[in-house]
């Protein structure tokens, strides 16, 4: 029995914990879920409660309300790309070894029937958490999802947006999206799908098995190269984004 006195979370002792989580299996809502969200994955920080909340998750991942069940394993996968924040990472994830294929079996069944997008992409990122793969499970949704990275050019140094979605799939020096006149940008340079490797080859494969092919097509662009507008040096766009971390 876990004895939540004795563990912290964002806000303090944990003693409020088990209230929470009660509420949410009797009468789930957003705002429930939020609060939990703040306590135990604070701006991306995570603490003991977080990983003693595990096994909790793990049971709301296979309840059979989808939302319920995305939630959960939205929030686990966060905790889970969080645990490398100290160095007892290993230690977290072989505690918790059952909760953690529990998990990847519930979002692996998700991610095949997922139709919604954004919603899709959480859940590769959280995959990714449950795998324990180091930077894509906490770079890869924010920036496909909000259709921009922002990343220092190797060269110059100079932060560069990375555009991807309904304003086109370019890298711009200032900020398109604010700036009062034309911004200066540069055609970004998709990867053949043929050409991928690794992750990329893996995320985009997946993304096309399970029928999400406008994130496949993103993926061409993440794993993809682009121009700096200032200094004209080309780089892949993955590299920026991990080498950030």
């Amino acid at each position: 029995m876990t004895d939540w006195s004795r563990l912290t979370h964002a806000h303090g002792p944990a003693d409020d914990i088990p209230d929470l989580l009660d509420r949410l299996v009797s009468a789930p809502d957003a705002d429930l879920w939020s609060d939990l969200w703040s306590a135990l994955h604070h701006q991306g920080t995570v603490y003991p409660a977080s990983f003693a909340a595990l096994p909790w998750l793990a049971g709301r991942a296979g309840c059979g309300e989808r939302e319920q069940e995305v939630n959960a394993l939205l929030l686990a996968g966060a905790i889970l790309a969080g645990a490398g924040q100290s160095d007892g990472a290993g230690e977290v994830r072989a505690r918790f070894a059952a909760e953690t294929a529990t998990l990847l079996a519930a979002v692996n069944r998700h991610l095949r029937t997922e139709t919604d997008p954004t919603d899709y992409v959480h859940l590769l990122e959280a995959m990714l958490g449950f795998e324990g793969t180091a930077g894509w499970s906490e770079e890869l949704a924010w920036g496909i999802v909000n259709e921009e990275y922002q990343i220092a050019c190797p060269g110059c140094e100079v932060d560069v947006f990375i555009a991807l979605g309904e304003r086109g799939f370019f890298s711009a020096a200032e900020d398109y999206v604010l700036a009062k006149a034309d911004v200066e940008t540069r055609p970004l340079s998709p990867a053949a799908p043929a050409e991928l490797d690794g992750i990329g080859r893996r995320l985009h494969d997946l993304a096309l098995a399970d029928g999400r092919r406008e994130v496949a097509g993103v993926l061409t662009y993440v794993f993809g190269r682009a121009v700096c507008p200032v200094c004209e040096v080309g780089f892949a766009v993955a590299d920026g984004i991990v080498s950030d971390r």
